[in-house]
């Protein structure tokens, strides 16, 4: 959990600000604390940087809430609210009550509209749109949504009596799927209800399916995504899977020494999916992922600990760690001096610890598999004496994968140094069926947008001269599925004056 609690405000390297997006801030901030107070290593001043990251966002998803007490990812742009977003908001609302100030009329009116949302045979029903769909028997039928749901219900300690959680179990219990992520949300929904018999046929069920590769297990998706350039890491649908099975192993008040076992090799494979910060590869399977672990790392903390990590190379270098109950909580880090090189990790002591090695470096954008369609076009292409000062940039985007749309797709657009956008024309684009939301820095546009589909969609900003800059190498842009990182584009584009030879020309001709 040390990663993750030393960047509690940035676990992702991706952006995120949206409705669903927003609680990736949240959830995390409430597991690593309930690890914290478990273990009792919650002291004032991390105590204090969780809570000040809870109110903020509480606050900011409160920006969220329709009138009838749902959420939707984005509220200016959706007509009405989103089921299973309106149930994520509800379960981190509910577990955050021990730590921050909730008003319970935020509760009791998502609650309520849940309540309304369910059929006579117990099961949800989907309302509005999802930014992800690419779970495939995630949450886009209503089986799974229902388990969700009843996993909510029952996080948030409902009883067993209550008329909304006894019909959802009884929706659950009549129905049957083939699909694993499904199968993993029921076992934990019953598992939660004490329903063993029934967790445990399903786990059997799973076992069948799992992958088991040095003393690590895990699932994977039927249908394999490409993997993402950018980290050899799992895909987020698959992370968010296992790690709802290792919930479901711990879901019984007395977990046994078998099912520890085996939620010790989920674990490891678990701890190799995180990403630098202690997150993972986008905002669900975060939060799920540390949910587990927090609870994984509770059941299994030890308060006497001394370990000593040594990292040598064969050149020689040597880097020793030591990690004890005063420093535990500690992430203690060093560079390595010597890449490429071979090093040799070796440990000592009576303990666990979590070693990561990261390395970063910066190559031209990778060629990536058809599922994009990306092309870049300047407003004028040629160099003139307005095209210095100002000039449009107009991104192409179309979908070529096997779906038939994307999830939310973001492109990224880098502005050429010395350039800014134009503000007036930044609004116009915000005014775009697909576009949800903009962000802009200094040198990057960051567009959300709702889906791609086989269609062709535009999208239009200017550009304008800030400070004059010789010799500009050419902006990249690049395009992906937030959902699926592994499907993605690059393209690039120059100013039109942005070459030594363009203004060489314009030069002559003043």
């Amino acid at each position: 959990m040390g990663t993750a609690l030393q960047n509690i405000d940035h676990l992702l390297a991706m952006p995120y600000g949206d409705g669903e997006q927003n609680m990736v801030r949240f959830g995390p901030n409430i597991y690593i604390q309930q690890y914290l107070e478990k273990s009792g290593q919650l002291n004032p001043e991390i105590r204090d940087k969780a809570q000040g990251f809870l109110q903020s966002g509480y606050e900011c998803e409160l920006l969220y809430k329709h009138n009838d007490g749902s959420y939707s990812a984005s509220r200016k742009r959706d007509a009405r609210g989103n089921t299973w977003l309106t149930a994520f908001v509800l379960k981190s609302f509910g577990q955050a009550r021990p730590y921050i100030s909730i008003d319970e009329k935020h509760l009791e009116d998502a609650l309520w509209w849940l309540h309304n949302r369910q059929r006579k045979t117990g099961c949800f029903r989907s309302v509005g749109k999802l930014l992800n769909n690419a779970l495939q028997g995630g949450v886009v039928d209503e089986l799974s949504l229902s388990a969700y749901i009843t996993v909510v219900l029952l996080e948030l300690g409902q009883p067993l009596t209550d008329p909304m959680v006894t019909r959802a179990l009884q929706c659950l219990r009549k129905s049957s799927t083939s699909d694993l992520y499904t199968q993993a949300l029921l076992a934990y929904a019953f598992g939660l209800a004490g329903s063993t018999e029934l967790r445990d046929t399903l786990l059997q069920s799973l076992a069948q399916h799992s992958v088991s590769a040095g003393g690590q297990l895990y699932w994977q998706k039927k249908v394999k995504a490409l993997p993402s350039p950018y980290r050899n890491q799992a895909l987020s649908a698959e992370v968010e899977m296992t790690a709802y099975v290792l919930l479901a192993y711990l879901s019984l008040p007395n977990v046994s020494a078998a099912d520890m076992t085996t939620a010790a090799q989920i674990v490891r494979w678990l701890s190799k999916q995180q990403n630098p910060y202690g997150g993972f590869a986008s905002t669900q399977d975060t939060v799920v992922a540390l949910q587990a672990l927090a609870k994984y790392a509770a059941l299994t903390y030890s308060a006497s600990m001394a370990v000593s990590v040594t990292v040598s190379s064969q050149a020689g270098a040597r880097q020793q760690f030591h990690v004890e109950n005063a420093n535990r909580l500690v992430l203690q880090r060093a560079a390595l001096q010597e890449i490429p090189g071979k090093y040799t990790v070796r440990t000592s002591g009576k303990g666990c610890v979590f070693v990561q090695l990261t390395l970063r470096y910066n190559v031209p954008p990778p060629k990536s598999a058809a599922t994009f369609d990306l092309w870049v076009e300047t407003e004028p292409k040629e160099c003139t004496e307005s095209a210095r000062s100002r000039f449009s940039l107009v991104l192409h985007a179309r979908y070529s994968g096997e779906r038939p749309a994307t999830n939310m797709t973001i492109i990224e657009a880098k502005l050429p140094s010395g350039y800014i956008s134009v503000k007036s024309s930044l609004r116009q684009l915000e005014k775009q069926p697909l576009v949800k939301r903009l962000e802009v820095q200094n040198d990057q546009v960051t567009l959300y947008l709702d889906q791609l589909t086989k269609e062709a969609a535009s999208f239009t900003f200017s550009l304008e001269e800030d400070f004059p800059v010789k010799n500009l190498r050419a902006a990249p842009v690049r395009l992906y599925d937030y959902y699926e990182t592994g499907e993605h584009t690059e393209a690039e584009y120059s100013a039109p004056c942005g070459s030594a030879a363009d203004a060489d020309t314009l030069e002559n001709s003043r």
